[in-house]
């Protein structure tokens, strides 16, 4: 599959970038294109999207600061990959995007600009 990885610069300690984004329900507040509400019900996140409620997953939490989601839709988990690095006195997300098979290239421009904008409210929302 083709992928769009970016990254962007987050004025704040790793620890605190990585438990701000591990904590889903601090989700509304950053990823605003994807995410209107979240909840747990029963041992599942489900997020409530443009396109109706889905279900999410993330890895555990861990010392490497990866955020790897796991987001089911219809016929699918997709794997998204996220990581919080070091990068000076500051960090570094790093967040890639995958093509889906079927997608067209409009969708996955229009993707990848969204999570562009998520990224910037996040960074916004830590250095804020």
């Amino acid at each position: 599959m083709r992928s769009k990885t970016l990254t962007i610069f987050i004025d704040s300690k790793p620890g605190k970038v990585y438990s701000f984004v591990a904590n889903l329900k601090n989700m509304p507040k950053w990823a605003k294109t994807f995410c209107r509400s979240i909840k747990k019900v029963n041992n599942d996140w489900v997020i409530e999207t443009v396109q109706g409620p889905i279900k999410m997953r993330i890895a555990p939490v861990n010392d490497f600061r990866v955020l790897d989601h796991y987001v089911t839709v219809p016929g699918a988990e997709l794997f998204i990959p996220m990581r919080v690095v070091p990068n000076g006195t500051g960090s570094e997300v790093i967040f890639t995007i995958f093509q889906q098979p079927g997608m067209k290239d409009k969708q996955f421009a229009n993707d990848i600009g969204l999570v562009k904008k998520d990224l910037a409210t996040l960074k916004k929302v830590l250095e804020g």
